[in-house]
């Protein structure tokens, strides 16, 4: 069966520490709200379900056209592990000032606290400013028993890395890696299906109403890996008109691609859907034109795509 590619409306989150370039260079429209942090580009969380633009499905959830479209959508192997629930949540992110340290349960702790999947997640920066910086990992071991006498004292940030930034650097993030992004960066995320996030700190912020935002202190402790020293940079080699694997893990792959012209991308023996986010210039897919900040879906009954253009692209699929 052969079904159209898709596009989704972005759900835009206003975030306490979002800034304007979901607009300004993504071209992102959020009407009235004061920032855009998040730019929630497929998405399949409940009360955040992403709607098909426009085609025969214009205006049905990503729920609705699962059921409608089943393996044909998705792939068997996915349907029968996710059913309904589309595994994977695609978001931009404009990091106007720091985010809150924080860290995410695994499958197992979420499942147990929270009967939801975990959330294993990775970056692409598409943007950073001079001299920009994020957190990923501990910038040397401590054991647990410290934990706390860290974060209580104001002194946890003293043993978590911290790594300056340029754009196309990629950061593979666990469940259970510390982290968080720094200000002047904005990322493309993808990440589990899960809206699961334990805040250690948050810089004391309040908001409009002068609350600060609940921290997570002890619920992260159990989540935390101590064990885990990896920065999570992972390195890659861009090559023009072929995929360069960025991130494979058991939950997805990501693949860099710089568009030069024209190829052909087979997928006649994947059985999964495939995402791609444009993270710079432009291209068309099957005649389907994707701009920089655009994302498609591409459904498991296509056995290949032509891609054509000048332009950078994460490949995803499961």
């Amino acid at each position: 069966m052969r079904i159209q590619h898709i596009k989704f409306k972005p759900i835009i989150k206003d975030k306490i520490w979002g800034g304007q370039r979901l607009r300004t260079l993504l071209g992102k429209d959020f009407g009235s709200l004061p920032n855009g942090g998040e730019s929630w580009e497929i998405s399949g969380i409940d009360g955040d379900l992403s709607v098909v633009v426009d085609g025969e499905f214009a205006g049905m959830s990503i729920v609705e056209l699962i059921e409608k479209l089943g393996a044909d959508l998705v792939g068997k192997r996915i349907l029968d592990v996710y059913g309904k629930q589309f595994p994977l949540l695609v978001k931009f992110i404009d990091a106007n000032e720091k985010l809150s340290i924080q860290v995410h349960p695994d499958d197992e702790l979420a499942r147990a606290r929270h009967d939801c999947f975990g959330k294993t997640e990775m970056w692409y920066v598409i943007e950073a400013e001079e001299d920009a910086q994020l957190i990923s990992g501990f910038a040397r071991k401590i054991e647990p028993e410290q934990y706390h006498g860290l974060v209580e004292s104001g002194h946890f940030a003293d043993v978590l890395a911290s790594h300056t930034v340029h754009h196309g650097d990629v950061f593979f993030m666990p469940a259970g890696r510390i982290h968080a992004i720094g200000r002047g960066v904005m990322v493309a995320e993808i990440q589990q299906t899960s809206g699961l996030t334990y805040r250690i700190y948050d810089y004391d912020r309040v908001d409009a109403k002068g609350n600060k935002r609940e921290l997570h202190i002890d619920e992260a402790k159990d989540a935390i890996d101590f064990d885990d020293m990896d920065s999570g940079k992972r390195s890659y080699l861009a090559k023009v008109n072929d995929g360069s694997q960025i991130v494979s893990c058991q939950y997805f792959t990501a693949n860099f691609i710089k568009v030069g012209g024209a190829l052909k991308r087979d997928y006649a023996n994947l059985d999964s859907f495939v995402i791609f986010v444009c993270v710079g210039g432009s291209v068309s897919i099957d005649g389907t034109a994707l701009s920089y900040g655009e994302t498609l879906l591409v459904a498991a009954s296509t056995d290949s795509v032509q891609i054509e253009g000048a332009g950078e692209l994460l490949e995803v699929y499961i």
